[in-house]
């Protein structure tokens, strides 16, 4: 499987670089470079990719900004010479976060896990409550979860650790990744590392959320999102 991926850099050097490095690898497969940010909107707007590789500082729209605009099945890696944007970053679950000159070593680092994420399939029994099938160990071992049991997901860098009722799973995949398989009207991620169900809230205040005797803190870049929420389950 080929990945598509553009390059969008307004410094020639940079784009000539990560054009090398893609050539490099052959799950990559480039499909545009553009120095300016509105054009590869456009063009992802219209065009199936896989991966950007987007720097920070542009003209017009900043790479961040761009990344909150771009469709969720879209992977982001930013490409940026300044390290301060790292956290926020991060917090839009970006696959990674490459300073400039970067490696080819450590670019290979990063595109590689576009190839070992993880996918948990959700699925839906007639029967009983819907469930989730999670990759546990192996390629071919799943382990059935019931969403009902989930408490809340915690994020591990490449790995996801799933706490439920019972026990705690762990998973080589991303926290983005799972926020796209669980229903959005039962869960919601409160920080840059949890997401959390709803249901599971025994109580909330400005900067905490407390789920089974555990404190969990609300992400700044969350807590308005979270607390709509809340609002519209008020008595």
């Amino acid at each position: 499987m080929k990945f598509k991926c553009i390059i969008i850099d307004d410094e020639p050097p940079a784009t000539r670089i990560l054009k090398n490095y893609v050539e490099k690898v052959s799950f990559l497969e480039e499909a545009g470079i553009f120095n300016d940010s509105i054009k590869a909107l456009e063009f992802l707007n219209s065009n199936k990719t896989d991966v950007v590789f987007l720097d920070i500082q542009m003209p017009q729209l900043t790479g961040l900004q761009l990344s909150r605009i771009i469709s969720k099945d879209v992977k982001v890696i930013f490409t940026t010479a300044y390290p301060d944007f790292a956290l926020e970053g991060f917090e839009l679950n970006a696959i990674d976060y490459l300073l400039k000159p970067i490696s080819f070593e450590r670019f290979y680092q990063a595109v590689s896990k576009l190839n070992t994420e993880s996918k948990i399939e959700v699925s839906s029994n007639s029967n009983s409550s819907d469930f989730i099938f999670v990759k546990t160990d192996g390629k071919n071992k799943f382990q059935k979860l019931f969403l009902d049991e989930i408490l809340y997901v915690e994020s591990l860098q490449n790995y996801v650790c799933i706490h439920t009722l019972k026990q705690q799973i762990i998973t080589h995949s991303s926290l983005k990744n799972v926020i796209e398989s669980l229903p959005g009207m039962d869960f919601i991620q409160i920080h840059k590392s949890y997401v959390i169900a709803l249901k599971q809230i025994e109580s909330t205040d400005s900067f905490s959320v407390f789920i089974n005797a555990k404190e969990l803190p609300i992400g700044a870049t969350f807590k308005d999102a979270f607390f709509e929420r809340i609002d519209q389950n008020k008595m």
